[in-house]
């Protein structure tokens, strides 16, 4: 099974910016409620996506450079990137459907 993987500040250019594979981020808190609704959606997207999209977790609370450095101010966030662009941002729970296609949005 394919999971999300935990990336930290100093991981980050390494794991999310050089990826080959596009990537999907999801910026969240172990106190967010909503993140904790929108986790088991990016577990199946995961799955789903396995080998075409790289998925990451960020915790916010002990990450605080990367979460400022992209603004972070709402979570969960979930920032889509492509050769290290940004190229898609959901804030807040979000359903399946919409997910899908930011990430069909960031393989075309």
């Amino acid at each position: 099974m394919t999971k999300p993987v935990d990336v930290n500040d100093t991981e980050w250019d390494s794991e999310v910016l050089k990826s080959e594979l596009p990537v999907l981020v999801d910026f969240w808190a172990p106190w967010c409620g909503p993140c904790r609704m929108v986790s088991p959606i990016v577990e199946e997207l995961a799955e789903e996506y396995s080998g075409k999209v790289a998925f990451y977790k960020l915790n916010t609370d002990d990450n605080v450079d990367t979460a400022s450095k992209y603004g972070i101010r709402s979570i969960p966030t979930l920032l889509v990137f492509k050769s290290g662009e940004i190229v898609d941002q959901l804030i807040g729970f979000r359903p399946k459907s919409e997910l899908k296609r930011s990430l069909e949005k960031a393989l075309s």
